[in-house]
């Protein structure tokens, strides 16, 4: 994992990297708001769940968790969240009505006085700002919800704007323009396969909400965090329904790249 950083403001980005083998590294991002209701975007991977839990525990007492917003429930995003619960008694769990069946299918979901259900178009007051749901442009998951916060600005996208990338970044910036747009192309082509056989003009109306939201910060589960490049990484996303689809590697191949014992 990388060290926490602060982003947008009062936000804090915890995570790191994953090789993707044969294409490069991913990142693995969950977010800390501290908000006067502090807001637990994601709770990482299970894998590295003790690092996650000592960094986060680093930034603020567990028990003063008030939400932990699950963009979706995949394993890379839900990977600290029984522990978390444990320890944070006030903490309530924001998801939709699939994302906590699905929840229930990882593990035992929790009770529903702890959770709180929000779809796409409403709003959360946590006391100093509103987060409005927002579904992003794409998604690997059907319960998929991003959020946007009405102080920062900041547009907490999920999976949608993510990148494959050649090495380890702090920020979007810092990435080579060229491997950037490759990387988000490829990206998006693996976690959203249908995009080649989207309606061109309804995603592109997709991407002009967020346009027009013009967020100062793109926070996404698996890139960087990104100041001032939403209109290029829309324009990249734009792009990706044309690119070639992602097609892994069969038998022989996947054979040949692993190392002979």
């Amino acid at each position: 994992m990388l060290a926490p950083r602060k982003v947008a403001g009062d936000t804090t980005c915890l995570g790191g990297y994953l090789p993707v083998p044969g294409l490069g590294l991913i990142a693995c991002n969950a977010f800390l708001l501290q908000s006067t209701e502090p807001v637990l975007v994601d709770t990482g991977l299970l894998p590295l769940r003790e690092q996650f839990l000592e960094q986060l525990r680093a930034e603020l007492p567990l028990r003063e968790i008030r939400w932990i917003w699950l963009t979706h429930v995949d394993p890379d995003h839900t990977g600290a969240l029984d522990a978390i619960l444990q320890e944070a008694p006030k903490a309530k769990v924001i998801t939709t009505f699939i994302g906590l069946a699905k929840l229930d299918l990882q593990m035992r979901a929790p009770p529903p006085e702890r959770v709180y259900l929000l779809n796409a178009g409403e709003r959360l007051d946590v006391g100093d700002r509103q987060l409005l749901a927002q579904a992003p442009p794409t998604f690997d998951a059907p319960e998929t919800t991003g959020l946007l916060d009405s102080r920062t600005g900041a547009f907490f996208s999920a999976d949608s704007f993510g990148a494959v990338l050649p090495e380890p970044s702090l920020r979007a910036t810092d990435v080579d323009p060229l491997q950037l747009r490759q990387g988000c192309l490829t990206w998006a082509r693996i976690d959203a396969p249908w995009l080649g056989m989207v309606d061109r003009a309804a995603f592109e109306r997709s991407l002009e909400f967020v346009r027009r939201l013009a967020p100062p910060w793109v926070l996404s589960s698996h890139l960087p965090p990104a100041q001032g490049m939403v209109d290029t990484l829309l324009d990249h996303l734009a792009d990706a329904p044309a690119a070639a689809p992602f097609v892994g590697p069969n038998q022989e191949a996947f054979l040949a790249m692993i190392p002979a014992s």
